[in-house]
């Protein structure tokens, strides 16, 4: 199977740990189409890792977005508080028999990830619990600090770089940024479903956009001229934070370049559909095609290929 394989590559023997690492492969397929294939472009040793940074921040995730499960909010925040004293009570330790949580504190011992990227990521995951809107860029930028840059930060010395990492640090946490900003603006109708809004108040205000005419917007089904200004403004920002991510590519290892070139590529393509829908995303989801994933990915592959035979 192709996961022993990855295992194998990665020297990880332990029959605990394998099977930890399968379960964040697992959630990281099921649930991350995108970096699932563009974690595919990575060598097999370095994937279990990748795996597990992604397969445990989506269990996080999923534990303050599934509102709609029948779990009252306090009991989403005790299974959340479990999942943070077990994480912090393992990296501690340096082993967990959680099944997630030892992959997680493995790769965080093998590739020396500094701890405080858990914590940061931990304390935005709470901010979900109660904060429902943000008012200002700046607050919002509080909590994309923990719930993505410190995910290119963590990532980081799992790729590798050609440079001293704090160098490359800087272009891996505005990454993660980006990925996590067109998220946001394609999940916009999904968000209000969930009570939330990932839009900076006070930039919607200057468009005529506030919550309610969004929530109209949702329910309805119907575009209005004032929200997509308000979301073409939010892309062009989105946009020059990939450009501010972007060299950051070379600084990597070569052997990790045609797997977040394809992921930035894919992601940034996002933005695309969402301007070529005139800015509706309240209607429906912009979704990147299975074929205009392959044309993506197929040339990184060769590249990748290439890398590895070299």
């Amino acid at each position: 199977m192709s996961v022993d394989r990855e295992l194998d590559a990665a020297g990880i023997t332990d029959p605990g740990l394998r099977l930890a690492y399968a379960r964040c492969r697992a959630l990281n397929a099921e649930h991350g189409r995108t970096y699932y294939l563009a974690t595919r472009l990575l060598r097999r040793e370095q994937r279990p890792a990748i795996h597990a940074l992604y397969g445990f921040a989506r269990w996080a995730d999923d534990i303050v977005d599934e509102v709609h499960d029948g779990r009252s909010a306090e009991q989403r925040a005790a299974e959340l508080s479990g999942v943070e004293r077990r994480l912090f009570a393992g990296l501690e330790a340096g082993s967990s028999d959680d099944p997630v949580i030892a992959a997680v504190v493995d790769t965080a011992r093998r590739y020396d990830i500094d701890h405080r990227h858990f914590v940061d990521f931990t304390a935005s995951m709470r901010m979900d619990l109660t904060v429902t809107e943000y008012p200002t860029h700046a607050d919002l930028a509080r909590y994309v600090r923990g719930s993505a840059a410190v995910i290119g930060l963590q990532v980081l010395p799992v790729l590798g770089t050609s440079v001293p990492r704090e160098e490359a640090e800087p272009a891996a946490a505005a990454l993660g940024v980006a990925f996590q900003m067109t998220n946001f603006l394609r999940d916009v109708g999904e968000d209000l479903d969930r009570g939330r809004v990932y839009l900076p108040l006070d930039e919607l205000a200057a468009f005529g956009v506030d919550r309610p005419l969004l929530e109209h917007a949702r329910r309805t089904g119907r575009a209005d001229q004032r929200v997509r200004r308000a979301l073409a403004h939010q892309v062009a920002r989105t946009r020059a934070v990939y450009r501010e991510a972007e060299p950051g590519i070379a600084m990597l290892a070569p052997r990790s370049r045609p797997c977040v070139d394809t992921a930035f590529r894919l992601y940034r393509r996002i933005l695309d559909l969402i301007e070529e829908a005139d800015h509706d995303v309240l209607s429906g989801r912009v979704v990147v095609s299975g074929g205009r994933r392959l044309a993506i990915a197929l040339p990184a592959l060769a590249k990748s290929v290439l890398v590895r035979s070299a």
